[in-house]
């Protein structure tokens, strides 16, 4: 059976752009009869709220989405948190590490900082002349009794793959993503290896996810190849966006399912103004999520970001409701530019 998969971070209850992307990904499997996971990636531990682990399980099951797989109920490839996979983290990066494939960073954050607003300084790719810093760096550091951090030697070469959503993708991976942490100076593990080590241990076959993610795609995909693993396809949705055109984030706790739950809002309000943003109706109604899933189509997702807008939002208070598809964030905008 095929198999998708949605992985929330638990930093904070889930807002409505976290809860559609749930949304897409839970009715994508269920539409074609695919296997559903859930997992919960709580490595962060110095932003990770701990009632929001359990908070994240009930309001996704507030929406009415369910899963075969989880941290409540078990399944073959567990244990479904994070927190509690690190033993296959540190084989993977073993592994690497074996083949010649790692090496220790000692540049800190400042340090890369100060590199690339130095004159004719890098920028945000990690590559030939951060390895020279960090080979100049490597003795003070170790004598002020400094951590370094793992890092990956991106190898060369071009990375292409098809999006489900975004279409045809190419990057030259060492060039513009460069060398990525694997295991942080502190001792945390990065998401670029756990997330890759996971997907490959769960057997998931296709991953919905947010755009913003798109550029880590190339070199999750280079990560798990060099780890003889076969990498998901990928589905990457464009952003949803509040009524000033900014993305949605977790500080605004207005739009968190939590919050309107709280205030009376039914579930089939949100998941029919959820599916509205998603291209899957013409106009806002409620609609269970079983009934989602039945209509979901890919093809129907909007290829740019939506903007909820405040008729958008009011209809979830039983308002008259936004009156026609889904506008993109700047469209509409008394102050335009504001979208990011």
């Amino acid at each position: 059976m095929p198999r998708g998969r949605y992985a929330p971070s638990p930093t904070g209850a889930q807002h409505l752009g976290n809860a559609r992307t749930a949304l897409a990904a839970w009715a994508r499997a269920r539409s074609d009869g695919s296997g559903f996971v859930l997992r919960v990636e709580d490595l962060d531990r110095p932003r990770t709220v701990p009632e929001a682990v359990t908070g994240n399980v009930a309001e996704l099951r507030w929406l009415g989405l369910d899963w075969d797989e989880g941290p409540d109920v078990g399944g073959p490839f567990g244990p479904y948190r994070q927190s509690l996979r690190e033993d296959r983290y540190a084989d993977a990066l073993e592994r690497l590490r074996e083949d010649g494939r790692t090496f220790r960073c000692w540049l800190s954050r400042k340090d890369l900082r100060e590199l690339s607003s130095a004159p004719h300084g890098a920028g945000a790719v990690y590559g030939p002349r951060e390895r020279a810093a960090n080979a100049r760096a490597e003795a003070d550091k170790r004598a002020q009794g400094k951590e370094p951090a793992i890092r990956l030697r991106m190898p060369e070469g071009t990375e292409r793959w098809d999006d489900l959503l975004a279409g045809p993708r190419e990057s030259e991976v060492a060039r513009e993503v460069g060398d990525i942490v694997l295991l942080r100076a502190d001792g945390a593990w990065a998401y670029q290896l756990a997330v890759v080590v996971d997907d490959a241990a769960m057997a998931i076959d296709e991953v919905v996810r947010g755009d913003d993610l798109l550029p880590s795609t190339a070199a999750q995909r280079v990560l798990a190849r060099l780890l003889d693993q076969r990498a998901p396809r990928h589905a990457h949705l464009p952003l949803l966006h509040g009524p000033d055109g900014a993305r949605l984030a977790k500080r605004r706790g207005d739009l968190t399912v939590g919050a309107l739950r709280d205030a009376g809002v039914p579930p089939e309000r949100v998941v029919g103004l959820l599916a509205w943003s998603l291209g899957q109706i013409e106009r806002p109604e409620p609609l269970q999520a079983e009934r989602f899933a039945e209509l979901f189509e890919l093809a129907a997702v909007p290829r740019h970001p939506v903007r909820l807008d405040d008729a958008a939002l009011g209809w979830l208070h039983g308002g008259p409701g936004p009156g026609g598809p889904p506008r993109a964030p700047g469209d509409g905008l008394d102050t335009p530019g504001t979208a990011r």
